[in-house]
């Protein structure tokens, strides 16, 4: 194994999609793979840990946010990202492998009112764009069923019309040359498989070393 291989410009790779579509799973299994080829990988989340992610993620459970609330704890929240993980990571030659960012944004929040192509404006004037952004795609009958076979309930974000508009949100942003659609009907291993071809060609195209 080669420890500390560095990416020109590092490496900034998005999983969106639906809840259901196996994006945790995902992200930890590539986070996984590249660390064992010698890349310094970051594996982080959106919402984050951190004091307004926090907040984020109670309001799922607890009772959502005002709609103008909630976009600002957001935006608060990725900015706080960009400047402490994102944008030092890239110019460091590291990676970034991110569950969920402002594509969410533009997906739940855009279901609350807000124009989804005004918040992604919002957003890309002080987020980077992915290099790769995967958006891992289920029916939302099968991301319901899902959800209900680990045991969960759908939340606030998760009704059957919300992920319907989220997904076709998801899927607007497909023709982006960044964005690649993942069918998440394949096993685990096959998801994972279909990504890492993409992740190796991205990475023989930008030169590591």
């Amino acid at each position: 194994m080669h420890a500390n291989k560095k990416i020109k410009g590092g490496l900034f790779i998005v999983f969106e999609g639906i809840d259901g579509t196996g994006k945790s799973s995902q992200c930890k299994l590539l986070n996984q793979t590249l660390s064992e080829l010698g890349y310094d990988v970051h594996l982080d989340k959106e919402p984050s840990d951190h004091k307004y992610g926090a907040i984020l993620r109670q309001s799922a459970t607890t009772g959502r946010l005002s709609p103008e609330q909630e976009l600002e704890y957001f935006h608060l929240d990725r900015k706080m990202h960009v400047e402490e993980l994102i944008q030092p990571a890239k110019e460091s030659g590291e990676v970034v492998i991110l569950d969920r960012y402002y594509f969410s944004t533009m997906a739940y929040q855009g279901q609350r009112g807000f124009n989804p192509e005004q918040l992604r404006a919002q957003n890309e004037a002080f987020a980077p764009k992915p290099d790769l952004l995967f958006i891992l795609d289920l029916p939302v009958e099968i991301s319901l069923e899902r959800i209900g076979g680990r045991g969960d309930e759908a939340n606030a974000f998760e009704g059957k019309e919300s992920l319907q508009y989220c997904r076709e949100i998801f899927l607007g942003v497909s023709e982006e040359p960044f964005a690649h659609v993942i069918d998440s009907r394949q096993t685990i291993e096959e998801v994972h498989q279909e990504i890492l071809t993409i992740v190796n060609a991205t990475l023989n195209d930008l030169g590591s070393h």
